[in-house]
Protein backbone atom coordinates (compact mmCIF):
# COMPACT_ATOMS: atom_id res chain seq x y z
CA UNK A 1 0.00 0.00 0.00
CA UNK A 2 0.94 3.21 -0.88
CA UNK A 3 -0.18 6.97 0.34
CA UNK A 4 -2.38 7.07 -2.94
CA UNK A 5 -3.95 3.97 -1.26
CA UNK A 6 -3.81 5.02 2.61
CA UNK A 7 -5.87 8.43 1.02
CA UNK A 8 -8.30 6.12 -0.73
CA UNK A 9 -9.12 4.17 1.79
CA UNK A 10 -9.47 7.71 4.25
CA UNK A 11 -12.07 9.25 1.61
CA UNK A 12 -14.08 5.58 1.79
CA UNK A 13 -13.88 5.21 5.24
CA UNK A 14 -15.42 9.53 5.11
CA UNK A 15 -18.40 8.52 2.43
CA UNK A 16 -18.18 4.74 0.94
CA UNK A 17 -20.74 6.56 -1.80
CA UNK A 18 -18.00 8.88 -3.30
CA UNK A 19 -18.41 8.45 -7.21
CA UNK A 20 -15.31 7.40 -8.58
CA UNK A 21 -15.11 10.15 -10.25
CA UNK A 22 -14.62 12.54 -7.15
CA UNK A 23 -12.27 9.96 -5.93
CA UNK A 24 -10.23 10.81 -8.73
CA UNK A 25 -10.18 14.42 -8.44
CA UNK A 26 -9.34 14.00 -5.11
CA UNK A 27 -6.66 11.62 -5.13
CA UNK A 28 -5.29 13.43 -8.41
CA UNK A 29 -5.35 10.20 -10.51
CA UNK A 30 -7.53 8.58 -13.41
CA UNK A 31 -11.15 7.19 -12.75
CA UNK A 32 -9.62 4.20 -14.01
CA UNK A 33 -6.22 4.18 -11.48
CA UNK A 34 -9.50 4.87 -8.75
CA UNK A 35 -11.56 1.69 -9.67
CA UNK A 36 -8.17 -0.38 -10.02
CA UNK A 37 -6.85 0.33 -6.72
CA UNK A 38 -10.65 -0.35 -4.85
CA UNK A 39 -10.57 -3.45 -7.45
CA UNK A 40 -6.70 -4.78 -5.98
CA UNK A 41 -7.63 -3.63 -2.52
CA UNK A 42 -11.17 -5.35 -2.34
CA UNK A 43 -9.30 -8.56 -3.69
CA UNK A 44 -6.22 -8.54 -1.42
CA UNK A 45 -8.86 -7.86 1.47
CA UNK A 46 -7.96 -4.98 2.56
CA UNK A 47 -11.10 -3.75 2.11
CA UNK A 48 -13.56 -6.22 3.19
CA UNK A 49 -16.74 -4.42 2.66
CA UNK A 50 -18.64 -1.32 2.24
CA UNK A 51 -21.54 -0.56 4.87
CA UNK A 52 -23.70 2.29 6.45
CA UNK A 53 -23.62 3.96 10.03
CA UNK A 54 -27.36 4.51 11.31
CA UNK A 55 -28.40 6.77 13.96
CA UNK A 56 -29.40 5.32 17.40
CA UNK A 57 -32.82 7.46 15.96
CA UNK A 58 -32.75 5.10 12.95
CA UNK A 59 -32.48 1.98 14.33
CA UNK A 60 -35.77 -0.05 14.63
CA UNK A 61 -34.29 -2.89 17.02
CA UNK A 62 -34.57 -1.45 20.03
CA UNK A 63 -33.29 -4.37 21.98
CA UNK A 64 -29.58 -4.33 21.68
CA UNK A 65 -26.70 -6.23 23.51
CA UNK A 66 -23.06 -6.96 23.92
CA UNK A 67 -22.76 -10.96 24.30
CA UNK A 68 -19.07 -12.03 25.29
CA UNK A 69 -18.55 -15.74 24.23
CA UNK A 70 -15.83 -18.18 25.28
CA UNK A 71 -14.84 -20.85 22.52
CA UNK A 72 -13.90 -24.54 23.31
CA UNK A 73 -10.90 -25.68 21.91
CA UNK A 74 -9.78 -24.87 18.29
CA UNK A 75 -13.09 -23.98 17.03
CA UNK A 76 -13.25 -20.39 17.00
CA UNK A 77 -13.60 -20.10 13.18
CA UNK A 78 -16.21 -22.35 13.22
CA UNK A 79 -18.06 -20.11 15.74
CA UNK A 80 -17.37 -17.44 13.82
CA UNK A 81 -19.04 -18.56 10.49
CA UNK A 82 -22.14 -19.89 12.59
CA UNK A 83 -22.66 -16.33 14.28
CA UNK A 84 -22.12 -15.07 10.73
CA UNK A 85 -25.34 -16.47 9.72
CA UNK A 86 -27.41 -14.96 12.14
CA UNK A 87 -29.38 -11.68 10.93
CA UNK A 88 -29.61 -10.13 14.31
CA UNK A 89 -25.57 -10.39 14.88
CA UNK A 90 -24.46 -7.26 14.08
CA UNK A 91 -20.77 -6.89 14.36
CA UNK A 92 -18.30 -9.73 15.67
CA UNK A 93 -14.71 -9.05 17.42
CA UNK A 94 -12.13 -11.37 18.06
CA UNK A 95 -10.68 -10.65 21.30
CA UNK A 96 -8.02 -11.78 23.72
CA UNK A 97 -8.59 -12.25 27.49
CA UNK A 98 -11.48 -14.06 29.05
CA UNK A 99 -13.75 -13.98 25.90
CA UNK A 100 -12.56 -15.23 22.45
CA UNK A 101 -15.31 -13.25 20.67
CA UNK A 102 -17.85 -10.14 21.63
CA UNK A 103 -20.42 -10.22 19.43
CA UNK A 104 -23.25 -7.47 19.38
CA UNK A 105 -26.79 -8.16 19.04
CA UNK A 106 -30.07 -6.27 17.88
CA UNK A 107 -33.57 -7.60 17.67
CA UNK A 108 -37.27 -6.23 17.46
CA UNK A 109 -38.58 -7.83 20.87
CA UNK A 110 -37.27 -8.91 23.86
CA UNK A 111 -38.66 -12.50 23.25
CA UNK A 112 -37.03 -12.08 19.69
CA UNK A 113 -34.00 -11.34 21.94
CA UNK A 114 -34.82 -14.72 24.13
CA UNK A 115 -35.09 -17.03 21.03
CA UNK A 116 -31.65 -15.29 19.82
CA UNK A 117 -29.86 -15.63 22.82
CA UNK A 118 -30.87 -19.62 23.26
CA UNK A 119 -30.44 -20.31 19.68
CA UNK A 120 -26.62 -19.10 19.92
CA UNK A 121 -26.24 -20.46 23.59
CA UNK A 122 -26.67 -23.89 21.56
CA UNK A 123 -23.63 -23.50 18.73
CA UNK A 124 -21.10 -26.46 18.89
CA UNK A 125 -17.81 -25.04 19.92
CA UNK A 126 -19.29 -22.21 22.69
CA UNK A 127 -18.18 -22.93 25.97
CA UNK A 128 -19.66 -20.18 27.81
CA UNK A 129 -21.66 -16.83 27.73
CA UNK A 130 -22.03 -13.47 29.41
CA UNK A 131 -24.59 -10.72 27.63
CA UNK A 132 -25.27 -7.49 28.83
CA UNK A 133 -28.65 -5.09 26.85
CA UNK A 134 -27.21 -2.13 25.94
CA UNK A 135 -29.38 0.90 27.83
CA UNK A 136 -28.12 3.85 25.80
CA UNK A 137 -25.38 4.69 23.80
CA UNK A 138 -23.23 8.10 24.62
CA UNK A 139 -20.95 7.87 21.12
CA UNK A 140 -20.63 5.88 18.18
CA UNK A 141 -16.80 4.82 17.49
CA UNK A 142 -15.12 6.32 13.99
CA UNK A 143 -18.03 9.18 14.21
Amino acid sequence: MDDIDRHLIAELRSDARLPVATLAVRLGVSRATVRNRIDRLVADGVIQGFTIRVSAEGDRQPVRAIMLIEVEGKTTDAVFRRLHGFPEVRTLHATNGRWDIVAELATDTLEAFDRTLTTIRLIDGIASTETSILLSSRKQAGV
